[in-house]
């Protein structure tokens, strides 16, 4: 019989065959899933004995990353914001990127009003309208997105979080199900921004298993960006903010775009220095973010 240590050996180098990033800790993270343990935990009884029906459970894990499938699809949930969400095929998998959006948004509001009405656009999983409705127990939010399965698995979250009462679930191409007339504290997104040609370039992982239309954004990656800045004003309070995930190559064409539709834009880089974020207010300035 195989021990713990043993297999893990086996199932590293034959990650490291199949250029599986990370091979060392996806091994862990999956041997830990299958046994139903903490990873420390694995390393505290490494010589035990795997018996033939747990590897017969484990095998089909082990296959699915060796072909480049998303190690968060084959464990079936991610931690975003302190929250255990569900996820799968149906939606993009929430990266830790978007957690710093949601920090960027919580400095914002911090010596201002709470927002009460929030909208997210293309969410997805419901990460970030699940994360901020958490952080705003008062706030009411609505979720959006194009997708019909992606909204399922949404969906799916919200109950699970017990947040029914306070997110609504709409279907639709960004701002076209909002009510006209209505007007956001917040409005967040994380929409497509990758070019045709980034796709082309990206890891398996994405290119063949993360839904297209939740990354590619037409050639230039704004097909979206200009759809979600030029409808803003319409649906954005008087003090309010928009705040988005972008490329970190589109801040010159952001800035052209909230200019052409009368707002403050500002770029604020991620942790790595990169300038990945994108903020609007309607002609306030912004603070530092």
């Amino acid at each position: 019989m195989l021990t713990i240590r043993e297999i893990k050996e086996r199932t590293e180098a034959f990650f490291k065959e199949k250029g599986v990033p990370n091979p060392k800790l996806d091994t862990d993270l999956l041997l830990a899933h299958s046994l139903g343990m903490k990873r420390l935990d694995l390393y505290l009884d490494l010589d035990r004995p795997l018996t033939e029906a747990q590897l017969t459970e484990l095998r089909p894990l082990v296959m699915r990353r060796a072909q480049r499938e998303p190690l968060q699809y084959i464990l079936g949930t991610v931690e975003f914001c302190d929250l255990t969400l569900k996820v799968d095929a149906r939606a993009l998998i929430p990266r830790p990127e978007t957690e710093e959006l949601v920090e960027r948004i919580v400095d914002h509001f911090k010596d201002k009003t709470a927002p009460k009405r929030i909208v997210d656009l293309g969410t997805g999983t419901g990460a970030l309208a699940l994360a901020l409705a958490t952080i705003y127990s008062e706030a009411q939010v609505t979720a959006v997105d194009f997708s019909e399965v992606a909204l399922a698995l949404a969906a799916e979250n919200v109950a699970s979080l017990g947040l029914g009462d306070r997110v609504t679930l709409l279907q639709g191409s960004w701002f076209d199900p909002i009510a006209e007339g209505d007007h956001f504290d917040l409005i967040v997104s994380n929409p497509p921004y990758l070019t045709e040609a980034e796709m082309t370039t990206a890891e398996p992982e994405v290119v063949v298993h993360e839904p297209d239309s939740a990354l590619v954004s037409g050639a230039d990656g704004l097909d979206d960006l200009r759809i979600i800045i030029r409808n803003t004003p319409q649906y954005l309070a008087a003090d309010g903010l928009l705040a988005m995930e972008t490329g970190i190559a589109q801040y010159e064409q952001l800035s052209d775009l909230s200019k052409a539709s009368e707002m403050t834009g500002k770029c604020v880089d991620d942790m790595s220095g990169r300038p990945r974020f994108y903020f609007c207010s309607l002609g306030t300035p912004l603070p530092d973010l």
